[in-house]
């Protein structure tokens, strides 16, 4: 019974221990609710029509400040012909915006910390708007170059804000749908200036291609102010000076060489110094952001082997989206003479399917990753170049038309995804320098490879002509010859006008005989020079169908807001 009692009386104490802690648990509550709040901004950031709107406005400033790029291009003569310049005046209109970029690129990314992204998004989209006003208003060569430089430096920030706002403001499990329309601005943008180019130039004035930027800054401006996150900038990130003018020098250097080479010769002195001092301020630049507390671009992001290879796959692609772009007009307008505005008709498709495709690539990137859709799309890219080696100066319009649309298949497959995929890899807080560096390698490789497809052509074609029976040293002799031939029928004709008459006829006959059989010659020689430079590229992209096939595989982690949060 004592047994019994004692065992009742420590079930008691056990039954009535319980009742303490229901006195103090109505004291803990108060503490669980302050959790609630603080996921509070993710549903409007990661809810749909949010974020696309927001996206549309990033890409309407993206659009604009590509498409600059490839239009001028297409005024180049108008404005050589206004401004009464030489050629090569008139190409460091062109040169001077390269050049402009490559300085101010890889500060993009410490000027979109230090204002704010969504403040230095507003304050460049103004800044290029008023710079397109006042290139539109140029009244020589020289201001035309001053306003050029003045307008890339909004313009080279662009790009680098809008990729990290995108990355910043949309949900990771859908980033890839939201580069899908992201890159319109990167790839459709330059393939439809030269039609748009081409209809201002011819129809209109060459001026309009400037001021057609002013609405578009101001809307995009209002827009950006009204739809955007405009969240003040961090003060406490010093300025790395040393690594800004280590990697200005250095990129300066570079494209200033990879620009003037074919004009100053290769292996001149002035370019082999210009390369030496890039390589050598691009490797000092490294030493020093390695060493410095608060670099201006973390180099240390090159060790994600997935971002390092995407990088070098945007580089294949830039070089072949820039050199088609660049090569085949000029065949159908030198080769074939067709007018500007009819060449960027027949190029128009192209950017019509890069267009199209765009999203429906990032919806596959969402589903099953950056690798199979790179894979495929640079073997379409590959083949698509490689049947572009028959081209010939009967070449039909039509088949090339297609040709050009199939290969539009693979750039608009695997252009996002790679830079999608290359980017996620990268840890969140250091996605800003990630896009500085991927728009860097976007602009340098596009340069180089530009430079030296064109260095090649003009290296292929001169032996195609020392081939073909020495043709380059015909038109002096046939020159030579019709002006002997011509005063010999003068001297002749003293005393019979009409055998004089005969013989001067014969002579600039013979002269005109010789001169199209030059031209024709040198068509041949552009074009099978223009047919191997098609080998070279397609080869180059059969290479990065290897390296695709070291990408991700698979939809990325899902995560429950943006990739990263805006602080």
């Amino acid at each position: 019974m004592t047994t019994t009692s004692a065992a009742e009386d420590a079930g008691t104490a056990t039954a009535v221990a319980p009742a303490p802690p229901q006195v103090d648990a109505p004291a803990r509550e108060p503490v669980a609710p302050p959790a609630p709040p603080a996921p509070s901004p993710a549903p409007s950031r990661g809810s749909a029509t949010p974020w696309i709107i927001s996206l549309l406005v990033l890409v309407t400033g993206m659009f604009m400040s590509v498409l600059d790029v490839s239009i001028v291009n297409v005024a180049i003569p108008s404005m050589q012909k206004d401004f009464g310049v030489t050629t090569d005046q008139i190409q460091w209109v062109s040169t001077a915006y390269s050049l402009a970029l490559g300085v101010i690129v890889p500060a993009s990314a410490w000027l979109g910390e230090r204002l704010g992204l969504g403040r230095a998004y507003v304050v460049s989209l103004v800044a290029f708007g008023l710079g397109s006003a006042l290139c539109g208003l140029a009244w020589d060569i020289n201001s035309m170059i001053v306003f050029r430089i003045l307008q890339a430096i909004p313009g080279g920030i662009i790009p680098v804000v809008a990729l990290s706002m995108v990355y910043r403001l949309v949900p990771r499990e859908r980033i890839g749908a939201a580069m899908g329309l992201y890159g319109l601005g990167i790839v459709f943008a330059p393939a439809v200036g030269p039609t748009l180019g081409g209809y201002l130039v011819e129809y209109v004035n060459w001026r309009l291609i400037f001021f057609i930027n002013v609405p578009i800054g101001i809307i995009g401006a209002i827009a950006a102010l009204m739809l955007l996150p405009l969240p003040k900038g961090s003060r406490g990130k010093r300025f790395d000076v040393l690594g800004f003018v280590s990697i200005a020098t250095g990129l300066f250097s570079l494209l200033l060489a990879l620009s003037e080479g074919e004009s100053w010769g290769w292996t001149s002195y002035p370019v082999m110094i210009l390369f030496t001092v890039g390589a050598l301020c691009l490797a000092l630049f490294v030493v020093i952001e390695l060493e410095v507390d608060e670099p201006m671009l973390n180099v240390r992001v090159f060790k994600y082997w997935a971002f390092t290879n995407s990088l070098i796959l945007i580089a294949v692609l830039s070089v072949g989206l820039f050199g088609v772009l660049f090569f085949i007009p000029l065949f159908l307008q030198q080769t074939q003479g067709l007018g500007a505005f009819d060449t960027g008709l027949l190029l128009l498709p192209q950017a019509l399917v890069m267009g199209v495709l765009m999203p429906v690539a990032g919806r596959i990137y969402d589903r099953f990753g950056p690798r199979w859709p790179a894979v495929i799309g640079l073997s379409i890219l590959a083949i698509g170049t490689w049947m572009l080696r028959d081209l010939g100066v009967d070449s039909s319009w039509s088949d090339l038309r297609y040709i050009l649309m199939f290969r539009a298949i693979g750039m608009g497959l695997a252009m996002m995804p790679i830079m999608t995929g290359g980017i996620s890899a990268v840890p969140p807080d250091q996605v800003s320098g990630a896009s500085a560096f991927n728009n860097v390698t976007q602009r340098t490789a596009a340069a180089m490879g530009l430079a030296a497809l064109t260095a090649l052509l003009g290296s292929r074609e001169a032996q195609q002509l020392s081939d073909t029976g020495g043709m380059m040293g015909m038109m002096p002799s046939a020159t030579g010859g019709a002006a002997s031939a011509a005063a010999a029928a003068s001297s002749s004709g003293s005393g019979s006008g009409s055998g004089g008459g005969g013989g001067a006829a014969a002579a600039t006959s013979q002269m005109l005989e010789h001169y199209m059989t030059y031209q024709q010659a040198s068509a041949q020689a552009f074009v099978t020079a223009l047919d191997n430079l098609m080998i070279v590229t397609s080869v180059l992209t059969a290479v990065g169908v290897v390296l695709a096939c070291f990408l991700r595989s698979g939809p990325a982690p899902s995560s429950g807001g943006p990739a990263v949060v805006e602080a």
